[in-house]
């Protein structure tokens, strides 16, 4: 129990701090240079500028019911209740947060408001949820008809984009993609870097002792495959241990303090889960 209550806190927080980035990317750079980005929080823009009433937090929070709605109705419970979480309190943050124009040149707002709002995103989907919009509805799409959730988000932001040269300057929306474009690689770093992991396996005549070291020293867990040397024939225990780039140094130097002839091979992995990584998303 105490364990859930932990995770469950861990969501939330992640979950408020990365809309308060998103949020500050959006209100301080985003709109106070005029620029749109992607997503349902485009539209959302696209209607406050339109309108200039209610605000761009208000806006997001409408468009997002018919699509809380839709995942209530298909997708699992855990992940639509932490969706709501973060779809209101990024609707609150972008609501409350005081239009500040931190960025006067218009490019430079465009690479800097794309990589704040990219952090926000890439941590708001490190957790069992996300902030709403269309990740549900291309969740849903990909589950339904196996369409792509990139290629769905592609097509989406063209959409958005498209509308916005109807009402805006060309010049405001080509640095608005350059916006998105800087959004989706920063958000794409931040998912790897929550959770990239060193896959390593090593090569020992001292398997055993070396295997006990990673479990009892290192806290991590191993495993034994089975091989045998091409030339030799002899047959040997390869150990497959997954760690992080913190322990990666600590596990070399433990190898080898016990088999300087070891041989160690790490592989760079971003998707490890299970006990002791990261939990499996259900959508």
């Amino acid at each position: 129990m105490h364990r859930i209550t932990t995770n469950m806190f861990f969501n939330l927080g992640l979950l408020t701090f990365g809309a308060a980035i998103y949020s500050l990317g959006i209100k301080d750079i985003v709109v106070a240079k005029g620029l749109m980005s992607g997503g349902v929080s485009g539209v959302a823009l696209l209607l406050y500028y339109l309108t200039g009433v209610l605000g761009p937090g208000v806006y997001y929070f409408l468009l997002n019911l018919p699509l809380m709605g839709l995942g209530w109705l298909s997708l699992s419970r855990r992940f639509i209740l932490y969706t709501v979480y973060g779809m209101g309190i990024l609707s609150l943050f972008m609501q409350l947060m005081p239009e500040r124009a931190l960025i006067a040149d218009p490019l430079l707002a465009a690479i800097f408001g794309g990589a704040v709002m990219g952090a926000g995103s890439g941590i708001m989907l490190r957790t069992l949820g996300s902030a709403g919009g269309t990740d549900i509805l291309a969740i849903w799409l990909n589950q339904k008809y196996n369409l792509r959730i990139g290629q769905f988000n592609f097509f989406f932001n063209l959409i958005v984009f498209a509308a916005g040269l109807t009402f805006y300057e060309p010049t405001l929306v080509l640095y608005s993609i350059i916006l998105s474009y800087t959004n989706s690689k920063v958000m794409d770093y931040f998912l790897a870097l929550f959770n990239q992991r060193k896959m390593v396996l090593i090569i020992s005549d001292k398997s055993d002792v070396i295997a006990k070291d990673i479990i009892h020293t290192l806290k991590r867990g191993a495993t034994f495959l089975h091989g045998a040397g091409a030339y030799t024939g002899k047959s040997k225990r390869v150990i497959l241990t997954i760690t992080n780039t913190v322990q990666i140094k600590r596990l070399e130097e433990l190898v080898f303090s016990h088999d300087e002839n070891a041989f160690f091979v790490v592989e760079n992995t971003f998707n490890v889960l299970g006990e002791g990584f990261s939990r499996r998303k259900v959508y």
